[in-house]
């Protein structure tokens, strides 16, 4: 069964940065591309960024470059996503997910979701 957790949403003030983290299993983490979305309150969901399988290569969303920055290790199956900078429009449900490769907006699978709060 696959089987995505992400953590390490908080609250934090503008400005402020988090590290969020995705824990993989029941696949081959290694030999798949990766990527987060994001869904704001009472919007849809965004795609936000995404990793090739062996993290040569790198997406990201024009809210988000130059501010979060995507990376993975293979060896312990876990996703991060490190967001600095950040503005309240960041504020929303944060979900790692796979399928339909990095860039694609399309998923196969998706966690549960961590929640990130900016505000003041």
């Amino acid at each position: 069964e696959v089987q995505l957790v992400e953590s390490g949403g908080d609250w934090v003030q503008p400005g402020g940065s988090l590290r969020l983290s995705c824990a993989a299993s029941g696949f081959t983490f290694s030999i798949n591309d990766m990527k987060w979305f994001r869904q704001a309150p009472e919007k849809g969901l965004e795609w936000v960024s995404g990793i090739s399988n062996r993290g040569a290569y790198t997406y990201y969303s024009n809210y988000v470059k130059g501010r979060f920055s995507i990376s993975r290790d293979n060896a312990k199956n876990t996703l991060y996503l490190q967001m600095n900078s950040l503005q309240i429009e960041d504020t929303g449900v944060y979900y790692c997910a796979t399928g339909y490769g990095a860039s694609s907006s399309q998923y196969n699978y998706r966690g549960q979701g961590t929640q990130v709060t900016v505000s003041s």
